[in-house]
């Protein structure tokens, strides 16, 4: 087995190994998916198109990074500044969306003890309704959260990905990079899909019930912990 061929088996080792080990490639779109009662198509596209984002970010820093000769410690500490950024554009989308779950949650229990003359006109004729056909109801409010998702994954960095590629880019092996980083992609992607499926799947067997009015706070607050973890203990 020759050098390519044993990168080719390290691009998909890692690239499944990268993500079943960093919860934030796949917890916030189980979490939000929950939240914001998506279905699974909607939540696998939503993941799908973020794992591409997520890859297409490093493979062009990477492409780019070596076709200039930028050392690969060079091209490390960028990808460490992209990975502090995505962090904390986690812990602001936590943070905020934490709010969200508390604004909903108390605007709820406001309008649950109002009489309907008092209760806004986009509601009331929904005030009886599950709060799943609420949701199914109201189409004025826009959904930027698979947006926000997306752009933190572009952010987001393949830190194992780059040493990956030095070595065909240092043998002007254009089809060994193209490998390399398919390769790794679709194990990346896979991968996420895999266990998005998973968690969605399991997540929606079970009966909350009352329970259902705190998960916008709970998807905010899984965020933000990911995002502080990740930050701050090296996640």
């Amino acid at each position: 087995m020759n050098e390519l061929h044993v990168l080719l088996v390290s691009a998909i080792t890692l690239g499944f190994v990268h993500t079943i080990l960093g919860p934030d490639h796949y917890l916030p779109f189980i979490v939000l998916s929950k939240a914001r009662n998506w279905s699974r198509a909607k939540t696998m596209w939503i993941t799908f198109f973020s794992g591409i984002g997520h890859i297409v970010g490093s493979v062009v820093l990477g492409i780019v990074g070596v076709a200039l000769g930028i050392s690969l410690s060079k091209l490390e500490s960028i990808e460490a500044m992209r990975g502090d950024l995505a962090a904390w554009m986690l812990i602001v989308f936590g943070v905020i969306y934490s709010v969200y779950g508390i604004y909903k949650l108390f605007n709820n229990r406001l309008h649950s003890h109002l009489p309907n003359f008092l209760l806004p006109k986009s509601i009331r004729p929904y005030r009886h309704l599950p709060t799943e056909e609420i949701k199914k109801e109201s189409k004025k409010e826009i959904n930027i959260t698979p947006w926000i998702l997306f752009l933190i994954f572009v952010f987001g960095p393949c830190e194992v990905l780059i040493p990956l590629l030095i070595y065909p880019a240092a043998q002007h092996d254009t089809w060994g990079i193209v490998s390399v980083a398919g390769l790794f992609g679709a194990a990346t992607i896979t991968t996420m899909l895999v266990a998005v499926f998973i968690g969605y799947t399991g997540i929606s067997f079970v009966r909350f019930k009352k329970a259902g009015k705190f998960f916008h706070l709970f998807a905010g607050a899984v965020i933000l912990l990911m995002g502080l973890g990740i930050q701050f203990l090296g996640f």
